[in-house]
């Protein structure tokens, strides 16, 4: 596997892990009710920002007070604490918040692997499943690019060809951009790609 390739789609996985942090068996959830029930608070602070974690703190010492007054104010102290946690998280991302989404949600090959390797380590399966994706990608932006004649003296035939090129130009780019950016400092790991304007 090229290392530029597997840089690349690795590079995709904290937006493909952002896709379940709404989930109540996602991992903010998760974390969560493990500090409702444990008290221990600190784990789930690694969820948001540091602006926002007065919120989470009131938030929660609310919620532990109230879930001792029985089941059903067990059950709303809960959910107020996971609904604050998760909207203040998907803020953090840049994301909106629509909500807590049920346990058992579809998250597509991509998460669930990505999930899997963070228990078992190997990385195998996840490998596979991202170049894969990316390989179909490339293979059916050329597919749609090969079936067009170039520009020449049929100006339909040439406007075909162009919309089929930008889009190929603007996926290849993102997926170099992906594998040489550095999420954490937005800076570029290495050399900038010259962007096209199509």
């Amino acid at each position: 596997m090229k290392p530029l390739l597997f840089a690349a789609v690795l590079s995709l996985l904290p937006a493909v892990a952002s896709a379940h942090c709404d989930t109540l068996d996602g991992p903010v959830v998760v974390d969560a009710r493990a500090a409702l029930e444990s008290g221990k608070l600190n784990p789930v602070l690694a969820w948001v920002r540091p602006a926002d974690e007065a919120e989470v703190r009131a938030s929660f010492e609310r919620a532990r007070k109230v879930r001792k007054l029985g089941a059903d104010a067990r059950e709303l102290a809960d959910t107020a604490f996971l609904e604050t946690l998760v909207r203040l998280h998907r803020a953090g991302e840049g994301a909106p918040y629509t909500g807590l989404k049920p346990a058992g949600q579809d998250l597509g090959p991509a998460v669930t692997a990505a999930d899997e390797l963070l228990r078992t380590h190997q990385p195998a399966e996840l490998e596979a499943v991202l170049v894969n994706a990316v390989r179909e990608g490339l293979r059916r932006h050329l597919h749609r690019l090969h079936a067009q004649k170039r520009p020449g003296e049929d100006v339909a035939a040439g406007r075909a060809w162009v919309a089929a090129y930008v889009p190929y130009v603007h996926w290849v780019e993102g997926v170099y951009d992906a594998a040489v950016k550095d999420p954490a400092h937005g800076a570029e790991a290495g050399h900038e790609a010259p962007k096209h304007d199509h």
